[in-house]
């Protein structure tokens, strides 16, 4: 298996008083979990928001895989939102994800095989497969 490259970054602290740090400084950010449901203060950021950032961006880059293998020469303004919700239940927390994908130059069948082939090659995809509920949307025009 050959290694492409390696992201490097490290947390100090806990999770009500923390930092990370990645090892070229660009993230650079205290961390805290939010006092409410669906809230963050605007100074803090947290572990669900930094994996909803990074799984959105590999989906993205997944989809444009996809697309150029198809020969979808273009997407227009695509997006990927990625939620990550942090749950609780009788055997402790866990985390679901949903990744709203708009994809403005296609159709809705051509559009649900690129998220489904996207989902199947995306690294975040993979990593998550069997442990973590992930929804996957086609927004259209």
């Amino acid at each position: 298996m050959k290694t492409i490259f390696k992201a490097r970054a490290t947390h100090k602290g806990g999770s009500n008083d923390g930092h990370v740090q990645s090892d070229d400084g660009l993230i650079d950010l205290d961390v805290r979990m939010p006092a409410r449901k669906d809230a963050t203060d605007g100074k803090y950021s947290n572990a669900e928001q930094l994996f909803a950032a990074g799984y959105a961006t590999c989906f993205a880059e997944s989809l444009e895989s996809v697309a150029k293998l198809r020969r979808i020469i273009d997407l227009g303004e695509f997006s990927v939102t990625a939620i990550i919700a942090y749950k609780q239940d009788d055997d402790g927390y866990f985390l679901s994800a949903t990744l709203d994908a708009y994809l403005p130059t296609v159709d809705k069948k051509t559009g649900e095989e690129l998220i489904k082939a996207a989902h199947e090659i995306c690294p975040y995809s993979k990593a998550t497969r069997d442990n973590i509920t992930v929804q996957l949307n086609l927004l259209l025009d």
